[in-house]
């Protein structure tokens, strides 16, 4: 998560109740989380990244772990996996400028993962008005298969693209769009043709 979630939180007032945070890797977040005390849900595809995650929240009543991909289908998909980022730049979609951009990051294997759509998730909604969403261009996807969910979200961060990072990947215009409800109060470009993005609900006051 390029942007600092502790300043966003004191500058806009966040008030999480819940968080869902989809592309959980290694569960780097889990300590900014846990300070919270609210629920919590990780969703991991990678079966490397996933061993990884449960073992840094083991034990944590709030937290609930879930070994698959988001989108707007129900299915097995297949992902291109990298290593030499330790798995934080695979994806369901093909690299395209990210192979220019980090030619040392190579695509070493694919792997099988169960993809659902989130809505389809057997979860309290109620509990849960947070996202943070690192997905690797798969963002928009998420989005679509969670119209259900999104009604009880208050904020989003989500990693955006202003190039075609992985192959037809939208771009921070189409997730502004689609997010009709949502306010973008913040975005920072640290990685030049991507970067993170905070979505507000354009009803919450937050100054």
């Amino acid at each position: 998560m390029i942007l600092d979630f502790n300043t966003l939180s004191s500058k806009y007032n966040f008030n999480i109740k819940g968080i869902i945070h989809i592309g959980g890797h290694y569960g780097q977040e889990y300590d900014i989380y846990k300070n919270l005390n609210v629920p919590i849900l990780f969703f991991e595809p990678l079966s490397n990244n996933f061993q990884h995650l449960q073992n840094k929240v083991k034990g944590d009543p709030n937290v609930i772990t879930y070994q698959c991909a988001l989108g707007n289908e129900n299915k097995l998909v297949t992902m291109n996996v990298e290593v030499a980022n330790q798995g934080q730049s695979s994806s369901i979609l093909k690299p395209k400028k990210h192979l220019e951009q980090y030619p040392h990051i190579t695509f070493d294997y694919t792997e099988e993962v169960n993809m659902f759509r989130l809505d389809d998730i057997d979860i309290d909604l109620l509990k849960y008005n947070f996202i943070n969403i690192d997905v690797q261009g798969y963002e928009l996807e998420v989005f679509k298969g969670a119209k259900n969910t999104i009604n009880n979200i208050e904020y989003i961060i989500s990693e955006v693209n202003r190039d075609e990072v992985y192959e037809n990947c939208p771009y921070v215009d189409d997730l502004d769009l689609y997010l009709t409800n949502f306010e973008r109060v913040e975005t920072d470009w640290a990685g030049d043709t991507w970067g993170d993005a905070l979505y507000i609900k354009k009803l919450i006051k937050y100054f």
